[in-house]
C-alpha cells in the first residue's frame, strides 16, 4: 500500500455508518482471517464488544487485563470463550493476558510476552492495536513515581505498551493504531506545566488533560510511523454508560442530565455495541486506508469543533487535541517520564 505523507484533513468520509451503526454492522463483510488484534481492557463494554467484532471478523484476539480470571468470566458470560467462539461458530479467537497500565513494569511484562508468544512469532505481526482501557474522574491518586493516575494510566500506559509493541506492528501488514479519547478533550489542553496536577487535583481536567493526550498520542504515532505502513487514530466513542462510570455518584450523573433520578439513561447514549463501532471501523474501515493522525466518531472523521455553536461540548474536535507542534512536545515529555521510544 502506498503510504501519502500529507496530512489527512479532518473532514467527513461520507462512511456510510452514523451514531447508531453497530460494531458489528462496521465490519460486516470485512475478513481479518490471520490477523491478530490487541484490545486493552477487552472484557467488558467498549472492549468486549470491540472484541466480539473482532473476533467475528476471524480475528486472533489478544486482550490485556489488570484481572485475568475476571476477564475470561466476562467474556465467556458474553459468550466468547477464552478459546475462542463457541463450539462451531465462525470466527477467530481470543487470550488473555495480564496488564495493568497504571504500572509500567506490567506493561513492559505484557509487551515482552506477546512479542515472544506464538501470536508475537516473526512473521506474524500485530495488525491491530486497540487502546481502548481507561478510568474516569477517579478521585486523585499518584501511581509509579508520583504520575497522575488518569495521565498514566489512560495515556502513558498505552504510550510504554504501544512503542515496546512496535516491533510487531512494523513487520509491514499496514497495523493501524486506534486511541479512544472522548469529547472529555474539550475539559483540557495539555498542561505542560503542571501535567501532574501538583498544584491542585480536579478530577474532570485531569481525564480532559488524558484524553487530550490520548487524540495527541495519535497525531504524533501516526507521522513517525506511516512510512512504515502504521497508521493511528483517535476514536471518541460516543457517551455510554459503562464500568467508566464506577467512580461518578449518581447524584453527579442525574445533574450532568446523564440519568434521570430513577437511574432511566438519558436516551441521547449509545449501546456498547454502538460505542464499539467507531473504534472497529477506525481498525477496519478500508476507507482509511493511506489516511490516519485524524479524531473520529460516530464512524467517520470528524469535523473541526465550531466554535460557538450549539454542539461545540460535545461534537468535533477541539485544535489543542489535533495539533502538531503539542503532539510532538507531548511524545518527547512522554519518552522522557517513561523511559521508551521506539524513534529515538
Amino acid at each position: 500500500m502506498s503510504q501519502d505523507n500529507s496530512r489527512t484533513p479532518q473532514r467527513k468520509t461520507g462512511s456510510g455508518f452514523g451514531k447508531e451503526s453497530t460494531a458489528a454492522e462496521v465490519i460486516a463483510g470485512i475478513d481479518l482471517t490471520g490477523r491478530t488484534a490487541v484490545v486493552t481492557g477487552g472484557y467488558s463494554g467498549l472492549g468486549l464488544e470491540t472484541v466480539r467484532a473482532l473476533v467475528s471478523a476471524g480475528a486472533q484476539v489478544l486482550v490485556g487485563a489488570r484481572r485475568p480470571g475476571h476477564a475470561r468470566e466476562m467474556l465467556e458470560a458474553a459468550g466468547i470463550s477464552s478459546g475462542g467462539l463457541p463450539a462451531g461458530a465462525e470466527g477467530g479467537a481470543v487470550r488473555i493476558a495480564a496488564l495493568d497500565l497504571a504500572d509500567q513494569a506490567s506493561v513492559r511484562e505484557f509487551a515482552a510476552g506477546f512479542l515472544s508468544s506464538a501470536l508475537g512469532e516473526s512473521g506474524t505481526g500485530l495488525d491491530i492495536l486497540i487502546n481502548n482501557a481507561a478510568i474516569m474522574a477517579c478521585p486523585e491518586q499518584r501511581v509509579g513515581p508520583g504520575w497522575e493516575s488518569q495521565f498514566a494510566t489512560n495515556h502513558l500506559g498505552h504510550f510504554t505498551l504501544t512503542n515496546l509493541l512496535w516491533p510487531a506492528l512494523s513487520e509491514g501488514r499496514g497495523a493501524r493504531v486506534v486511541s479512544l479519547s472522548s469529547t472529555g478533550h474539550k475539559l483540557s489542553a495539555i498542561r505542560f506545566e503542571d501535567i501532574n496536577f501538583d498544584s491542585g487535583y480536579d478530577k474532570w481536567k485531569a481525564y480532559g488533560q488524558a484524553k487530550t493526550a490520548n487524540s495527541l498520542f495519535a497525531v504524533q504515532l501516526d507521522f513517525l510511523g506511516r512510512d512504515s505502513g502504521v497508521r493511528a487514530f483517535a476514536v471518541h466513542p460516543g457517551g455510554i454508560m459503562t464500568e467508566l462510570q464506577r467512580h461518578l455518584p449518581r447524584e453527579e450523573m442525574v445533574a450532568a442530565g446523564w440519568m434521570d433520578e430513577r437511574g432511566t439513561v438519558d436516551a441521547r447514549f449509545k449501546t456498547p455495541e454502538q460505542g464499539a463501532a467507531t473504534s472497529v471501523w477506525a481498525a477496519t474501515s478500508p476507507l482509511l486506508l493511506g489516511k490516519g493522525g485524524v479524531y473520529c466518531e460516530d464512524c467517520d472523521i470528524a469535523e473541526p469543533t465550531k466554535a460557538g455553536s450549539p454542539e461545540a461540548r460535545i461534537r468535533g474536535v477541539d485544535a489543542h487535541a489535533v495539533d502538531p507542534a503539542d503532539a510532538a512536545r507531548l511524545w518527547t515529555l512522554s519518552a522522557e517520564m517513561t523511559g521508551v521510544n521506539a524513534f529515538g
